[in-house]
């Protein structure tokens, strides 16, 4: 096919035109999704917003992407346990990008409404299987979970060296498997640096209310102390405030959970077992953000950097450089794998 000058002309105009308006639509596109903001909805767990343990490091998550990502956050504190779902329903309807159950009594909940919303990406916090176990998971569901017996096994040996009874405490929120794994990981930790310790351990309920209860808490603290513990660790959510008024109405040690809660008691609180929360509920948004969502199981343990214990700083200075020596000694035997820790 032949061209004339004047059609070449106008097919080079043409071409031109066509050219100068693809930055300019792109630019459009890329203004358009700025625009749009990433929408996440949390749901607490009981004890809510301001327990200083779980709840609140999984809203530092929230908040941290709220700041630096540019989402836009809202949450909801069910008032009674049957409202866990209705709050991840709501968010559901709304649309939101990505729903957020915390905590492990969230997860049937979770389960129904992502099989109701298939279009909305959901995670939840210490997510446990139902009865078909993995492969019953929806397939928009991310399980954040946590080896929490490698942590408390950290706080364990911490512990077994520092009591001078040799009797150590344990006080869990709800019986169930996950805070049994604390309770397992504690005791192995212990015996690890103290074959000759005994351990004191007792359970505030068997409901979620457990979990802010503190004056049982209190009273379980107490009790132990009465029965020689001089170190107590915690794995009871709010009710772990109560746990730290009676260790030291008692005289005794106290090891926080969760979040490095040394400020609730200074002076009692000598150590805490960290569960990075606020990191992977913050991974869970960007992977929303930069389209890199993958739902099924996501577990973090020592190696993944998801656990830690409170060994440095103003608020580890009730640890002797002794003691912080053996514990990361075992740390590293933990991650190394020829160390395993028990889950019961």
């Amino acid at each position: 096919m032949r061209f004339t000058g004047e059609r070449v002309l106008l097919l080079l105009v043409a071409v031109g035109v066509c050219v100068a308006l693809l930055p300019a639509r792109t630019a459009s596109r890329a203004a358009e999704a700025e625009e749009r903001k990433v929408r996440v909805g949390l749901v607490f767990d009981v004890g809510g917003r301001g327990d200083k343990s779980f709840n609140d490091a999984a809203y530092l998550g929230l908040v941290r992407a709220e700041k630096e990502l540019g989402v836009e956050a809202a949450f909801l504190e069910p008032a009674a346990t049957e409202d866990r779902e209705a709050g991840l329903r709501l968010f559901a309807a709304q649309g939101m990008d990505l729903v957020i159950g915390v905590g492990f009594i969230f997860s049937s909940d979770v389960d129904a409404v992502a099989a109701d919303y298939p279009g909305v990406r959901f995670a939840c916090v210490d997510y446990a299987p139902g009865p078909r176990g993995i492969v019953g998971m929806p397939t928009n569901v991310l399980a954040l979970v946590f080896r929490e017996e490698e942590g408390s096994f950290l706080v364990g040996a911490a512990a077994g060296q520092l009591s001078k009874s040799k009797v150590v405490g344990f006080v869990g929120g709800a019986i169930s498997p996950l805070i049994k794994k604390f309770e397992a990981g504690y005791a192995a930790g212990v015996r690890a640096v103290c074959p000759d310790c005994s351990l004191r351990v007792g359970y505030i309920g068997s409901t979620p209310d457990a979990f802010k209860d503190p004056a049982k808490g209190k009273a379980i603290a107490i009790s132990q102390a009465s029965a020689g513990a001089d170190i107590i660790y915690h794995a009871a959510g709010a009710s772990g405030r109560g746990v730290f008024e009676g260790a030291k109405e008692s005289g005794a040690l106290a090891v926080g959970v969760d979040t490095d809660q040394h400020d609730e008691m200074p002076g009692t609180v000598v150590t805490s077992m960290v569960k990075r929360m606020d990191v992977t509920v913050f991974e869970a948004i960007q992977s929303v953000m930069n389209d890199r969502f993958e739902a099924g199981m996501h577990v973090f343990g020592l190696r993944e950097r998801g656990l830690d214990w409170v060994h440095e700083g103003p608020h580890a200075t009730g640890v002797p450089e002794r003691v912080r020596d053996q514990v990361e000694a075992l740390r590293a035997d933990i991650v190394a794998g020829t160390l395993q820790v028990p889950t019961q």
